[in-house]
């Protein structure tokens, strides 16, 4: 008999090596269970669905959250750099940063990474980074998808996505409706670049060398802001938030805020890290920095004045909120004072 001389491994699909890697996650699972009190049923990851036990969770009137979001072309640079330690904690926060902005609290987590090829070494040092970003968020990875996909992504190529679910009781939604004339706008500092802007980063690096004592902040990790969040959120201490992401400061704390009050900010008191003052140095205008960039600020909380001292506590001194403007009742949505000091 002719042996076959078509195959799915010959196509650039290799099963063996995608269940090799179920396993390794599986196994890497069952360690961050024993580390952690879970409230999802002990199953083997690989299944065709996740379950998550809620009953566990004795939460009045409870509110089901959903987030899912993506990396950009972060990653992109990652391969440049052949880093892959760190882009799954940004994948995760990307998620999460969205879920608290409600007040919800994160659960679970799945992921799907999409490859040209599949590379063992690789993948592990992506999971093992989304299984840090679970860690950090106090969530768990139950699940998720790898799908290798020749001749659709080509050599290394690769691309991110997840799904986060939070829960939140009723009374305690972070909602705009809550926000209130003369509550103060606080800007928590950013990590760094988080995981907007890239392919505008890209472009740059094209042209420009970039020094080597920013280099490192190009992949430093998206920071998780849920613990200091759902401790104020738990303590009634905010009315509002907003995740500082694609389309910047303006157009994220508008989508905080109702619509009969308007947003005050003194731009000239954020205070920008060197990575964006690089970038700003090539060719960039404030409008398109403040659009695109987070330009320091990658969360914003808003909140009574009387309640900031108690704010600020919550927070280590490198994340410390600072007023950066307030809300008001004017004829114009958005008043703007000052400029970005660069």
């Amino acid at each position: 008999m002719k042996k076959a001389e078509n195959s799915y491994k010959k196509s650039g699909v290799n099963i063996s090596l995608a269940n090799k890697l179920v396993n390794y996650i599986s196994l890497l699972s069952k360690k961050n269970f024993k580390k952690t009190k879970s409230n999802s049923f002990k199953q083997k990851i690989g299944g065709f669905g996740s379950l998550f036990d809620i009953s566990n969770y004795k939460i009045k009137d409870p509110v089901i959250v959903s987030c899912t979001d993506g990396v950009g072309t972060k990653i992109d640079l990652a391969n440049k750099f052949k880093k892959f330690d760190t882009i799954g904690i940004d994948l995760v926060a990307m998620c999460v940063n969205d879920l608290i902005v409600q007040g919800a609290k994160p659960l679970f987590f799945l992921d799907y990474i999409a490859v040209g090829k599949l590379n063992f070494s690789k993948t592990k040092k992506i999971i093992k980074g989304i299984f840090k970003g679970c860690k950090l968020s106090d969530c768990e990875l139950i699940g998720g998808e790898t799908a290798e996909m020749p001749g659709i992504y080509s050599k290394n190529k690769f691309d991110l996505a997840g799904f986060s679910v939070g829960l939140v009781s009723k009374k305690k939604i972070l909602d705009k409706k809550k926000v209130n004339k003369k509550d103060i706008v606080l800007a928590i500092p950013s990590s760094g670049l988080h995981s907007n802007g890239f392919s505008l980063v890209r472009s740059i690096l094209k042209k420009n060398k970039i020094p080597s004592n920013l280099k490192n902040e190009l992949l430093k990790p998206t920071k998780i802001y849920s613990k200091e969040i759902l401790i104020l959120a738990n303590k009634n201490l905010i009315n509002s938030a907003a995740h500082i992401t694609g389309g910047g400061l303006v157009e994220n704390l508008l989508r905080s805020i109702p619509n009969n009050l308007s947003l005050n900010l003194d731009l000239a008191k954020i205070k920008i890290p060197k990575i964006f003052k690089w970038l700003k140095s090539k060719n960039i205008s404030d409008q398109e920095m403040l659009r695109t960039f987070n330009c320091g600020v990658g969360f914003c909380i808003l909140a009574s004045e009387k309640k900031i001292t108690q704010i600020k506590k919550i927070f280590p001194k490198s994340f410390k909120p600072y007023e950066i403007g307030y809300i008001s009742k004017e004829k114009n949505k958005v008043n703007v004072f000052n400029s970005l000091k660069w």
